[in-house]
């Protein structure tokens, strides 16, 4: 997923009972210290275009539907383990190639005008439905790269519904009964468990399609804590799911506040300005040095008109990158990417440019996390004199001919990855002779010049969509490089040798065994130069104390079912 692009998770037991909807929430009690109502606020820096998990491929949206919409399973508080969701338990064939997975009762879809202003309850048939939507071939759903190639008989559905869905469905998805479904996988993938808890599979009703059509991304119909209240180009509001089907665990029914509201911010400072304001309650991805900047001085604490707060960092499942396409002939010979590898001190743009804030990447593309050991893959060593000597071999000699280029970078003025994108482009020019400038756009102008070709270089970041390295190899995947898209090799990567690997590692079961092939996949990108990785960074908030049981992941993602107000004492 896009960074610039799971859920905190509750065990529960099926609620089947429906809560009157008349009954205000301030006077609902909960047990265990927590509190009914209240209204959340924060900001986004890129606004929401889409509410429809199949096209949610940036953190930004995600945050958003993963609060509307329910995931088929979900992940654990570690985010090692996968536990129970819409599906309460699952199984898996002795091959591996089956997945049968038992659907909870008693979990309903938002009442709304496509289901006659009334709720349903959700069962195997609409599971089954969302699953055919990721993998066909609509202009909607931006999500189908994830089951194409392993559910039997979705790449043939795929092809087959480009402009409009095909009885039947995917062969490979068959539901068993009301309750029951089976996923039949072409080859055995040790991480699909994972895969599935991914929020861009949040389960719609086929009633919503049919009703809405493309215009569903404005209408969401999801059985998740919080259902849509108001959407506009300033933001939007969500209210409470007063039926929402899960528990704590002390049995409160979730989730506990009555409102949430986004709206979007210009720059970082005016969002820490409005949390000092007590306008927001959160503030997402901070640059360490500017909270003591701009929560007020030490007298003003004293005083207590400082904000009471906490930051909370999580190492993050993330990589900040230079792109190359290939689409340019000269990226296509590998001693010019070696050559843009070797030549960029990404230490110096950390500890100067960036001014220590996030890690250089050294070794491979792979963040180095519980599931992936990336001490293993050896990384491109800065080293001027090589960067040099393989420029002059692809024809350029101390930059000799190399044609002016423009690094494309999204976000806002002097943002870390503006700064990334300056400190590049020169270095470029006192390494190798190479003239760059940098051009600050938009989130959909970068994305659109990645996606057709215009770009040859960007900076840009990649944020797992799982806890598994895969969802990190999976955008050099050769067969990706005929989709017409911004996100999944849009270097337009070919390696037969990395092909094999990928499905290789795809099929082993083995833990210890694709551990290995995996680290040889990232060696492969890594000596192949197909981008240049840059920064790991951590994913850091900051939250004013009122908010209770909040609580972030290294997946950048967010859960407000359980989180509630308590004003802290002393407070103003």
């Amino acid at each position: 997923m896009f960074k610039r692009f799971v859920l905190i998770s509750i065990v529960a037991a099926a609620f089947t009972a429906c809560t009157d909807d008349s009954v205000n929430i301030e006077d609902l009690k909960a047990i265990g210290g927590a509190r009914y109502g209240g209204t959340f606020r924060f900001m986004s820096s890129e606004k929401i275009e889409t509410l429809l998990p199949l096209q949610a491929t940036t953190i930004y949206t995600q945050r958003i539907t993963s609060q509307i919409f329910d995931p088929i399973l979900r992940l654990d508080a570690s985010w090692s383990k996968v536990i129970p969701s819409v599906a309460e338990s699952f199984s898996v064939s002795p091959d591996g190639k089956s997945y049968t997975l038992h659907i909870r009762k008693g979990v309903y879809f938002h009442p709304d005008e496509c289901l006659d202003g009334d709720e349903r309850e959700l069962i195997a048939e609409d599971v089954k439905f969302t699953l055919d939507m990721s993998c066909s071939g609509l202009k909607i759903n931006d999500v189908s790269f994830m089951l194409i190639d392993r559910v039997v008989g979705a790449a043939a559905f795929h092809d087959a519904t480009k402009t409009q869905l095909k009885a039947g469905g995917v062969s490979g998805i068959k539901v068993l009964d009301r309750y029951k479904i089976r996923i039949d996988l072409v080859e055995a993938f040790a991480g699909f468990d994972k895969l599935l808890t991914y929020s861009g599979f949040g389960v719609f009703p086929k009633e919503a399609y049919e009703f809405y059509h493309d215009d569903i991304k404005k209408h969401p119909v999801g059985t998740g804590p919080f259902m849509l209240e108001e959407f506009s180009g300033k933001g939007l509001k969500l209210k409470r799911n007063p039926n929402y089907w899960a528990k704590d665990q002390f049995g409160n029914q979730l989730p506990f506040l009555a409102n949430i509201e986004l709206s979007y911010t210009k720059n970082k400072r005016s969002e820490l300005i409005a949390f000092r304001q007590r306008e927001i309650d959160l503030v997402l991805e901070i640059p360490m040095e500017d909270v003591d900047n701009i929560l007020g001085s030490l007298q003003e604490a004293q005083e207590g008109k400082t904000v009471k707060h906490k930051v909370d960092s999580k190492q993050s499942f993330s990589v900040t990158f230079l792109g190359m396409s290939e689409r340019n002939p000269i990226f296509k010979d590998v001693r010019a990417r070696q050559a843009f590898n070797h030549a960029i001190d990404r230490k110096s743009l950390v500890n100067h440019t960036l001014l220590g804030e996030g890690y250089p990447v050294l070794n491979g593309f792979i963040p180095n996390t519980e599931f992936f050991p990336a001490s293993r893959v050896k990384g491109p060593d800065f080293n001027v004199a090589k960067a040099q000597a393989l420029l002059a071999q692809a024809g350029f000699p101390n930059g000799t001919g190399f044609p002016p280029m423009v690094i494309y970078v999204s976000g806002n003025k002097d943002a870390a990855n503006h700064l990334l994108a300056k400190g590049i482009s020169k270095q470029l020019k006192e390494n190798l002779g190479i003239t760059t400038t940098v051009e600050l756009v938009n989130f959909d102008q970068r994305n659109q010049l990645v996606k057709s070709g215009k770009a040859s270089l960007w900076v840009s970041g990649w944020i797992a969509d799982y806890p598994d390295g895969e969802s990190f190899l999976s955008i050099f995947y050769g067969k990706y490089a005929n989709l017409h898209s911004e996100f999944m090799n849009p270097f337009k990567y070919r390696n037969n040798r990395f092909d094999e690997l990928y499905v290789s590692m795809n099929k082993e079961l083995d833990p210890e065994k694709r551990t290995d092939i995996m680290v040889e996949c990232d060696q492969q990108i890594v000596d192949d130069a197909v981008v240049i990785p840059l920064t790991n960074d951590d994913f850091i908030t900051m939250i004013n104390s009122r908010i209770r049981n909040f609580k972030t992941n290294s997946l950048e993602n967010l859960d407000f079912s359980s989180i509630f107000i308590k004003e802290p004492k002393g407070s103003h």
